[in-house]
């Protein structure tokens, strides 16, 4: 028998882990804590609008689960370090620390105001990294632990218009990145990352729109439930990562095989959009105050059953036209 096949698993059945969802009121937050709550997990929820996280709470409650809510700005990092606090005296202890609290932003770099470039990074970043100090020395002293970062495709590719939020998803890609390497020396303590690409959240909604234009995902669109699902599947057997759908994965094979030919394919994707975009009204969005009850409450931005027209299609091939198209000159110069 080999070292590794004879180790002990020293994680709790998935129905006595106490498991912490920062982002947890709406969107992928809330469709992993429902998800997760059918196993009747200890569900420790937090977000920055009470009446929303209330609200998760009931629904958790209701299909099985022990839940609590605490109101929780991440980018405040004594308020995510009493949020550890709090979870472990309802828990006894940590299992799994979910970050998925974040904030879109997207309009021309110079046009956007700095605070909100600023309050991007402190929730997409900082708020990610918070959570990891304040978990971490409860998984040390356990020896065991899962911490569980949601990124997206945006953390391999630059995305223009988005320079803030590219920055910061770049950034948790490299601080688990690097965490994990510190973790090697403890086996049981996982460090995970799931790379979405678009996702049906209210996230357009939410985000600080700069453009003056509608936002919309483009298709394919992948379904709330489906990244959730992904999710519980690292909380149950972790691993480094996983990439959720084609637009991520062709993504991260542009980017590898030819940055400038991908960059080219993204700046035109995006100026065909914003062309042909309806006009909207600039916006915060939630950047620095959480979002009305008929926003916080949705697992889904309502965009996965929409259907794809030819216009749509085009924008959507552009992206992935760039990442083939350096996949064939790479393959052609060898």
């Amino acid at each position: 028998m080999s070292l590794f096949s004879s180790r002990i698993d020293v994680r709790q059945p998935l129905n006595k882990q106490t498991i912490v969802i920062t982002g947890a009121s709406s969107g992928i937050g809330r469709a992993t804590a429902i998800e997760l709550a059918q196993y009747g997990c200890k569900l420790v929820l937090a977000a920055r609008s009470k009446e929303a996280l209330d609200e998760v709470v009931d629904v958790c409650d209701r299909l099985g689960a022990k839940s609590i809510a605490i109101v929780t700005d991440v980018t405040d990092p004594d308020a995510v370090k009493e949020l550890a606090k709090d979870a472990c005296t309802f828990g006894k202890c940590i299992d799994v620390w979910i970050n998925i609290a974040g904030i879109g932003l997207l309009g021309e770099f110079s046009a956007v105001p700095l605070e909100a470039h600023t309050q991007v990074i402190q929730t997409n970043l900082m708020g990610y990294i918070h959570g990891a100090y304040a978990a971490m020395p409860y998984f040390k002293k356990q020896r065991y632990g899962t911490l569980i970062n949601m990124n997206s495709a945006g953390a391999y590719v630059a995305m223009p218009y988005s320079v803030a939020y590219t920055a910061s998803k770049f950034g948790a890609r490299g601080y688990a990145e690097a965490l994990r390497t510190e973790m090697i020396d403890f086996p049981d303590i996982h460090i995970c990352d799931v790379y979405a690409g678009f996702v049906d959240t209210p996230g357009p909604v939410h985000a600080g729109n700069y453009t003056g234009k509608k936002l919309k995902p483009i298709p394919p669109v992948i379904p709330t439930t489906k990244v959730a699902s992904e999710i519980v599947g690292l909380v149950q057997n972790p691993r480094d990562s996983v990439v959720i759908g084609s637009t991520a994965f062709m993504a991260k094979i542009g980017q590898s095989l030819s940055p400038k030919i991908t960059r080219f394919g993204l700046l035109k994707f995006m100026q065909h959009y914003f062309k042909n975009a309806e006009c909207e009204p600039v916006t915060n969005g939630t950047i620095f105050e959480p979002g009305d009850k008929r926003t916080d409450y949705k697992i889904a931005g309502g965009y996965a059953s929409k259907k794809i027209t030819k216009s749509r299609a085009k924008l959507a091939g552009i992206a992935s036209l760039a990442a083939t198209g350096a996949f064939l000159i790479v393959r052609k110069l060898l």
